[in-house]
């Protein structure tokens, strides 16, 4: 668990070691942190050098820090003196068919059938050898890593940090919150979003002890769902395990006391409770409104939903009887405001102004940024899931009127300027300005942001990996770069089709994960005839994004005169793991402007096919995902300032500080919480 800590904070929780001189393990600790991009806050190295067996602790940390940025494996591109002396196409493919012809093989036509092909002919010390060493430079990342406190504290404190989110967790975090919702105590704190609210019930259930918080039959469902290792989000199917009695009697009495006017609820999800009836056997226990919940769900009663009472008012063009309902649901109403509009609800602003005290800021913060992209036309809509899965389709909506538009922005802003904290100074770093405020979970890993989300940097070249292992069968992913100018037309790509195109440079297409598999593709930044780049990477065969062992996608940026081997741990901006359900997965776009590179975080993935996706297959879907990303306006920490500019500051109140990381003295407010800031 301590590592999990380190990786998901950055906090070092504290040993209970005996007393001594670890003096020299502190600065041997330093110096690892360092080459790999870190460095030890002041209160860590006198811990370390306190403590009289300080070595295992210091190997944790770096395993750690190393693990998180994705540095634990061996990263041993196909080519080994990548990014030089990448061949031409052609010209390798020929060499792997000499290759096969001299070792009195009869060649085919499937590159994959060459022995030569696919996988690595040279040690990992080998390609080390290949390498001259890295230049440090300036403008490397260095981040630094504090000690926490006790591993007790840190658990509870992580585990309160991700059980009162007020944003919805993802898959990662959940998983994380079920696992210290077992050691935490989950006693005195509010849980605003209802799948933790299940998580924790989950495990409340099966150490029988009493349920909280449960006020619809969905929170039943969803905790079923969690207590039989399902989707606690209740997008995927879930097989329903055999309960123990007491817990079928808990999850009964608990929809035993649900009020009747949540049954109309059960048809979204109509199979899931018949499903779930098969396994509670209702009709054992005295419960009659419980059994009522499935006998809705056979439809032998009937229970209008609150929905379903809407979409009636819509489909007899009623739209002020469809207002009327939807102002007893204060979240829904938010939700349906474009429809409202669209509709020529009446006096809608006002209704708006009187629900917004009951909303939650995340809910908030999506109508704003829906809303203002809602006065002039899309050339497509871009649909993401929660699970980031992708489709596209043709914007067909009208624009709305910019006017209505203003007038529910207001009541809206009105609302977050009221929540927003008191405060004697705003202080807001140039790197956040641009980073979009959470409404749901990232992907995990380190540097990673929403969706939407721009971060910039310095460097001569751009380097972007993706790292696979496979769990049971032969698998290959192919990474691979759409370039695009600065109209979003198609410019080329780089990928195993093309090794290499005006500056930029693959490192040779690996086959095999058994053991782990590394690609890269270099873009330098004066070489290359495109503004936008794009990677994507391709699951051609084998186990998908949710299936393998591990896979994640990063990216570094390097100067020339680095020099150094491929994965260099100190100059990796940002490592994100993939784990979505689609075959292609957009992780990133990148912007070249100037000396700068631009990168907007994407995390979508496409459905793909299920056998041999290419770059040369969705290159015009991802122009068009491109396009539609950088045109779009999204809530970022900009908009948060400019809210806060209009609230009047207290002298007495303490400053705030916005940042993407904690410093030495803890008080800043990093992006991650400002969808708490946002709620107070």
């Amino acid at each position: 668990m301590r590592t999990t800590i380190i990786k998901k904070t950055l906090r070092v929780p504290t040993s209970d070691g005996a007393p001594g001189d670890g003096a020299a393990v502190a600065r041997q600790l330093d110096a690892a942190l360092i080459r790999s991009g870190f460095k030890a806050g002041r209160d860590l190295l006198e811990h370390v050098g306190a403590l009289a067996d300080a070595e295992e602790f210091a190997a944790e940390v770096v395993r750690a820090v190393k693990e998180l940025i994705g540095a634990r494996g061996q990263h041993n591109p196909y080519f080994k003196e990548f990014p030089h002396n990448v061949p031409d196409t052609l010209t390798f493919w020929w060499e792997c068919v000499r290759d096969a012809l001299e070792q009195g093989l009869e060649p085919t036509n499937n590159l994959l059938d060459l022995p030569k092909y696919g996988r690595v002919q040279h040690s990992y010390e080998e390609m080390l050898r290949a390498h001259d060493e890295l230049i440090p430079s300036l403008k490397d990342r260095v981040t630094v890593v504090h000690l926490g406190g006790t591993l007790e504290e840190e658990v509870q404190r992580l585990f309160e940090e991700l059980a009162t989110s007020p944003i919805p967790l993802a898959e990662n975090d959940r998983m994380l919150l079920g696992e210290l919702a077992v050691l935490g105590d989950d006693g005195a704190f509010d849980v605003p979003v209802r799948e933790n609210r299940a998580i924790l019930n989950a495990a409340r259930l099966v150490a029988q002890r009493p349920l909280k918080d449960i006020d619809t039959v969905t929170d039943v469902l969803r905790l079923a769902a969690e207590a039989s290792g399902g989707d606690v989000t209740l997008e995927e199917p879930t097989r329903f395990r055999s309960f123990r009695r007491p817990e079928r009697r808990a999850l009964l009495g608990a929809l035993n006391e649900v009020a009747e006017s949540k049954l109309g609820d059960i048809g979204q999800h109509r199979e899931a409770w018949k499903r779930l009836g098969e396994r509670l056997h209702p009709h054992e226990h005295p419960f009659e409104r419980a059994q009522d919940v499935f006998a809705v769900a056979r439809r032998e009663k009937v229970a209008r939903s609150f929905a379903g009472q809407v979409e009636m008012a819509f489909v007899n063009n009623d739209v002020e009887r469809a207002a009327e309902i939807l102002s007893k649901a204060p979240g829904m109403l938010l939700r349906q405001v474009d429809r409202l509009l669209r509709n020529g609800a009446p006096n809608l602003a006002a209704l708006v102004e009187t629900a917004v005290p009951e909303v939650s800021s995340r809910v908030l913060i999506s109508v704003l940024e829906h809303l203002s992209n809602r006065t002039t036309p899309d050339t497509a809509r871009v649909f993401a899931t929660r699970a980031r899965r992708v489709w596209i389709a043709d914007d067909e909506r009208a624009p709305l009127d910019p006017a209505q538009v203003a007038a529910i922005v207001e009541v809206v802003e009105n609302e977050l300027v009221r929540r927003l904290p008191e405060y004697s100074e705003l202080v807001v770093d140039d790197e956040v300005l641009d980073v979009v405020v959470p409404v749901s979970g990232t992907e995990e890993g380190f540097g990673v942001l929403p969706r939407g989300s721009k971060l910039w940097f310095d460097g001569d070249v751009l380097r972007f990996f993706v790292h696979w292992r496979q769990h049971v069968k032969r698998t290959d992913y192919d990474l691979s770069a759409v370039l695009l100018d600065e109209n979003f037309q198609f410019q080329g790509h780089v990928s195993w089709t093309r090794l290499q195109q005006d500056g930029a440079f693959y490192s040779g297409d690996v086959t095999d994960a058994s053991d782990g598999a590394t690609e890269f593709i270099d873009v330098h930044r004066d070489a290359v005839n495109a503004r936008y780049v794009v990677p994507q990477v391709n699951v051609y065969s084998g186990e998908g994004f949710d299936e393998v062992a591990e896979s994640m996608f990063g990216f570094m940026s390097r100067d020339l005169d680095q020099m150094g081997k491929p994965f260099e741990p100190s100059t990796v901006r940002a490592r994100s793991s993939m784990r979505g359900k689609g075959k292609v997965a957009l992780p990133i776009m990148f912007e070249r402007e100037g000396d700068t590179w631009f990168g907007t975080w994407l995390h979508l993935y496409l459905r793909g096919s299920a056998w041999g996706n290419r770059v040369e297959e969705n290159r015009d879907i991802v122009k068009l995902i491109a396009a539609a990303a950088l045109r779009r306006k999204y809530f970022t920490v900009t908009r948060v300032r400019d809210l806060f500019a209009r609230k009047e500051s207290t002298k007495d109140a303490p400053a705030i500080r916005i940042a993407l990381a904690r410093d030495e003295s803890g008080s800043v407010t990093t992006v991650a919480e400002l969808g708490k800031l946002l709620s107070d």
